[in-house]
């Protein structure tokens, strides 16, 4: 196939000793899980945030996306998966204290939807950096559309230990700068991670369909089945979500801008172009109509958040720092995969097994030989991409690889089984078999499409005679109970979210008194720095 298993296995060999195994094991797992808070009739909540949560401008583990109904729960990055996943069970059943009827939606496609400018804009206060927040997503919302943003995903934040990377680049036998070392090495896993990204998509894809109120007026119309008279869907579709018809920077493609995964200096470089070239038609858009802005800027990106990848590279940043400023002035600091739909079966969003499976395709992309990527095989990764979105079940389907074809089973068979040395390093390291496990797992949905999450939907949409919005409500409401009958959360962890809640507010009101620069001048300064 396109890997080297040799390499890979010469790698893992070399890894084979109980230092680095425990510079490996302070590897960091964060989760961000974005979920949409629906009504008592079934439509996106028109409510405000719940005041009981905090602020949104300032709160580090919950807040909210594109819109004021999008909640975002975020946690800190955690040694083991299994933490990560009992940090997010207590931002939600937390959350649920103080949702009153409301229900967290259970899947990635959203609820049921009003009319486009009916969709609550987020608002994060009147500070300047929470006008500039909001002001964002109106931007997008007249770039996009409203109904585009409100689409939920999970996103993994992964990071390998600074001992990691140091013993890493011992082994290799390389030196120079260390973080010049990590920035080349995150940068070649990224790239294969878009190389193999559709198996992502294909695994943990589940979204195969949408309620027509999303789909109502789009030109996806023409290109979805009917099921039933309010469910739109793909027969063969994995994650529509990460197809076509979820959100992209449509622009792109016209102006030739594309991300350039080669370096740091050139990803930086492409997005900077990217934020200075201004685009047609944004400019009839207008930037500050009748003293009121409709965007930011009219350029293809608005800011860096606004160019939408599988994958980025990611560096905290300080204060009102730029994203590029960040990774320029101190390389990358952990990587953010974006490509995971919300499993609609469990209260969580995503499972361990799922989560084991990311981390062993990480560190095979890490171990595995990285070529730059050119403009035909980028034209390969984007066309896999949409097809695995779109078609990924169809039998015997075609995936391009190098000048060639080759069956999408046949390719993920050939990329799990040089995955196996990694599960079983995990494995070594954790005391038990769940990376093995998992990857054996996701065999099993490689050779038969029906295990597949997106599968189990249809199938089961059909055989309960159920739309999209009656099966994913259904469960939504299973979820809801589950969070409202676990076991109490302790007084130390709900004192620690009453605390953060109350000191969100307290942060956004010290922001807000002590600002002085007006909002024009703030975003004249902030885009200066570009």
């Amino acid at each position: 196939m396109d890997f080297d298993s040799a390499l890979v296995q010469q790698r893992l060999k070399a890894l084979q000793n109980p230092e680095t195994q425990n510079a490996l094991s302070q590897s960091l797992f964060g989760l961000e899980r974005e979920a949409l808070r629906m009504g008592v009739d079934g439509y996106i909540a028109q409510t405000p945030h719940p005041s009981a949560l905090g602020s949104t401008l300032t709160h580090p583990w919950i807040t909210t996306d594109y819109s004021e109904a999008l909640l975002e729960f975020i946690t800190p990055p955690r040694l083991q998966i299994s933490e990560a996943l009992a940090d997010l069970h207590q931002r939600q059943q937390f959350t649920y204290q103080h949702l009153g009827n409301e229900s967290l939606w259970s899947a990635s496609m959203p609820c049921r939807l009003p009319d486009d400018e009916q969709i609550p804009i987020a608002y994060y206060g009147e500070s300047n950096s929470g006008k500039m927040k909001s002001i964002y997503r109106r931007g997008l919302g007249h770039r996009y559309g409203r109904t585009m943003q409100v689409i939920a995903g999970i996103h993994v934040n992964y990071s390998f230990s600074q001992a990691f990377w140091q013993q890493y680049q011992s082994l290799l036998g390389e030196s120079g700068e260390l973080q010049e070392f990590i920035d080349q090495h995150y940068f070649g896993l990224i790239r294969n991670l878009q190389r193999y990204g559709w198996l992502v998509s294909y695994l943990f894809g589940a979204s195969p369909a949408v309620c027509t109120s999303f789909i109502k007026g789009h030109k996806a119309e023409k290109q979805l089945s009917r099921l039933g008279e309010d469910t739109y869907y793909e027969p063969f579709a994995t994650s529509i979500r990460m197809g076509d018809i979820g959100y992209q920077n449509y622009q792109e493609g016209k102006t030739g801008i594309k991300a350039c995964y080669n370096t740091v200096n050139s990803y930086v470089a492409s997005l900077r172009r990217a934020l200075n070239q201004r685009c047609p038609r944004y400019q009839d858009i207008g930037i500050k109509v009748d003293g009121d802005y409709r965007q930011l800027n009219d350029a293809v990106l608005q800011i860096e958040n606004e160019y939408y990848s599988s994958v980025r590279p990611k560096q905290i940043l300080e204060g009102d720092e730029q994203p590029i400023h960040a990774l320029h002035n101190r390389g990358v600091r952990y990587i953010e995969l974006r490509s995971v739909d919300i499993n609609p079966y469990l209260p969580l969003g995503i499972a361990e097994e799922q989560l084991c499976f990311i981390e062993t395709l990480l560190l095979f992309c890490l171990l595995q030989d990285s070529p730059l990527i050119d403009k035909t095989e980028q034209q390969a990764i984007d066309h896999n991409q949409s097809l695995v979105a779109h078609q990924g079940r169809s039998h015997g389907l075609k995936l391009r690889l190098a000048d060639t074809e080759t069956s999408l089973e046949t390719w993920g068979l050939d990329l799990c089984d040089a995955m196996q040395g990694c599960a079983e390093l995990l494995d070594s390291i954790e005391g038990r078999d769940m990376y093995q496990h998992s990857l054996k797992r996701q065999q099993q949905r490689l050779t038969h499409s029906t295990e597949t999450y997106s599968a189990q939907i249809l199938n089961e949409m059909r055989s309960e005679q159920e739309s999209f919005f009656e099966f994913a409500y259904r469960y939504t409401q299973t979820h809801r109970t589950h969070f409202q009958t676990a076991p109490a959360l302790s007084s130390a962890n709900l004192d620690y979210f009453n605390q953060a809640a109350k000191q969100s507010d307290i942060d956004q009101s010290t922001i807000e008194q002590n600002e002085t620069e007006s909002f024009d001048d703030y975003l004249q300064a902030y885009f200066a720095r570009r």
